[in-house]
């Protein structure tokens, strides 16, 4: 009887199925120094994921153009970033984008302004890498830009939105404007009540841009309490520093279930959310986020080397 019922609470749970539809085509972001410790990268990862390639200032383009092709070739889509605070001017920019793709096959790129607090040529924001026109020419066709559900202090230093809602409305302008298929990757964020709020607003001003929701994926409680605090998450850190008072909670992994279900929930009541797909920051390691999405969605996280 014991050896029964030790079965029973070892039984697999059952697939959320709103989780498993919100999570299909889910994407995920590395640096090439993290991608290096992945030797295979269709052990973890859907067929077809699209990985964005973080650009951190001080990283070699090589290395940023040879873990494209890498990725490229075991059968992803490559989102390269292409922060403008660390693109010294129109030509370099150009350099890049033929680089990725002559050597990498790359068409799409996520343009954001960038964490550097002092530019280092030509270019301070998204907008103007936009303007010059040069991924419309080399027929880059989806160009992915940043979102902030929960304001962003770099730009609106006072705490409101103002200037990041203007930016929106430029980009909304820009997508209308030409055949570029574009979408909001956004900042992570660990409350679902505000992100729903934000798009719901943004749905209200106007904006059509859908929306790829950041979620931090699995990763010790210090580690995303640093890096939350670093990229400036708002108050959706007190979900974080709440857990971090609870002392049952403290030496446990974060786990994003709760934010995700909430998010999947609220897709599934509301098809026509601007809210679209998650976005996969591992901060606890590229394998650890692939592992919990493979083991709590279902389908939605077959690596590509089991499909």
């Amino acid at each position: 009887m014991g050896i029964l019922n030790f079965a029973r609470k070892a039984s697999v749970e059952p697939v959320n199925a709103d989780l498993e539809a919100f999570l299909q085509g889910y994407s995920i972001e590395v640096m090439p120094r993290t991608a290096e410790k992945v030797e295979d990268f269709t052990a973890h990862l859907p067929r077809g994921t699209r990985v964005y390639i973080a650009h951190i200032d001080g990283t070699p383009i090589e290395d940023m153009v040879a873990t494209a092709a890498r990725l490229s070739d075991e059968g992803f889509d490559v989102m390269p970033h292409f922060p403008a605070r660390i693109i010294r001017d129109a030509a370099t920019l150009e350099d890049w984008v033929n680089r990725y793709q002559a050597e990498a096959g790359v068409t799409q790129g996520l343009i954001l302004a960038g964490g550097v607090a002092e530019p280092a040529g030509d270019f301070h924001s998204s907008m103007q890498l936009l303007e010059t026109g040069i991924f419309d020419r080399a027929g880059f066709d989806r160009l992915h830009v940043a979102g902030h559900p929960e304001g962003n202090r770099d730009i609106d230093p006072d705490g409101s939105d103002k200037m990041v809602m203007e930016a929106l409305r430029w980009k909304q302008a820009f997508a209308e404007r030409t055949d570029a298929k574009m979408s909001m990757a956004t900042q992570f964020a660990f409350d679902a009540d505000p992100i729903i709020a934000w798009a719901n607003r943004l749905k209200d001003e106007g904006i059509e841009i859908p929306i790829h929701i950041g979620i931090a994926g699995p990763a010790k409680l210090q580690t995303l309490i640093k890096f939350a605090i670093a990229c400036g998450v708002g108050p959706s850190l007190k979900v974080l520093q709440k857990r971090a008072m609870d002392v049952t909670k403290l030496v446990l992994p974060y786990e994003p279930t709760e934010v995700l279900s909430a998010l999947a929930r609220h897709k599934a009541e509301t098809p026509d959310s601007l809210i679209e797909q998650a976005h996969i920051f591992p901060l606890g390691g590229i394998k650890t986020a692939a592992t919990w999405v493979t083991e709590n969605a279902g389908s939605a996280g077959t690596p590509a080397n089991q499909s």
